[in-house]
């Protein structure tokens, strides 16, 4: 049985990391592999320092009201509330 081709034979894809360098401050968005990451190998593209530090970002939450209350974006979702309220 042959494999079906999906056009994306032999590419490689990794991840992109958020970093930032403590000697200069400058913070960055770089594709490296797992291991350049964890051995410390991603120079800063800045000064060249290699002590770069992962910064967390926060991603946005929705609180489900426990009361049922009315969505307070009722506006926007109309009469079929995703939020958790009443809709």
């Amino acid at each position: 049985m042959e494999k079906a081709r999906t056009g994306l034979e032999g590419l490689t894809t990794m991840p992109f990391y958020d970093l930032r360098c403590p000697k200069c401050g400058k913070e960055y968005n770089i594709s490296a592999t797992i291991a350049e990451k964890a051995e410390k190998r991603i120079p800063c593209p800045d000064c060249g320092s290699l002590e770069l530090v992962t910064v967390f970002k926060g991603s946005p939450a929705y609180i489900k009201s426990r009361e049922g209350g009315a969505c307070p974006n009722q506006h926007i979702c109309g009469s079929g509330c995703c939020h958790g309220g009443r809709g």
